[in-house]
């Protein structure tokens, strides 16, 4: 119904902002992600946005990228999880993240995310596969076998996301597990 907005951003309250659109205002919650990306109080914005009827509500859901939407669409399509518990999980990895995580079979991952219980992510899992991997998953970077579980022995020594990435950024692309792992944690020792 309501796709895009476009107008002057009135305010911004974290996970809600508002949009004035020639004169008139609409309140949208926004992932986190989207709303580190917005301009400044007065500045012009363009959102893509969903609208989401309940019978106690109508809520306006905004996104700064296509790929954001889709991935909001997909994840309101899987049973138990609704909007906000999707606009949780955009605001705490993004979606090249959740497609890898998808991709990948990491439950791990997704658990990190407040509101998600192992059941919820197994069930994301399994439901999401195939449908986030094919255009979102395109955009992220490949990950041979061997850097997979370099990254999960990562996170199952506690690095985080980002820390973890990073240290498989730096190393040789043919490096076997074990010899991967020492290079990744004196890389990140440093």
């Amino acid at each position: 119904m309501i796709g895009k907005l476009s107008g002057t951003l009135l305010e911004k309250n974290p996970p809600e902002v508002l949009v004035d659109c020639h004169g008139v205002g609409y309140e949208v919650l926004v992932p986190m992600s989207t709303f580190y990306n917005l301009p400044a109080v007065g500045e012009r914005v363009a959102l893509l946005t969903q609208f989401i009827v309940r019978e106690d509500a109508q809520l306006l859901y905004g996104f700064g990228t296509q790929a954001e939407r889709q991935a909001f669409r997909e994840l309101i399509k899987v049973s138990g999880v609704g909007p906000r518990t999707a606009l949780s999980i955009l605001s705490g990895m993004g979606v090249a993240d959740l497609a890898q995580a998808v991709s990948l079979q990491e439950a791990g991952r997704l658990v990190k995310v407040p509101g998600i219980g192992k059941k919820t992510a197994e069930r994301l899992l399994l439901e999401l596969k195939g449908k986030l991997g094919a255009d979102m998953g395109a955009r992220t970077q490949a990950v041979s076998d061997s850097q997979a579980d370099i990254l999960q022995a990562l996170l199952a020594l506690g690095y985080n996301d980002k820390e973890a990435a990073s240290a498989l950024k730096a190393l040789p692309p043919e490096v076997g597990v074990s010899e991967g792992i020492k290079l990744a944690l004196k890389a990140l020792a440093k």
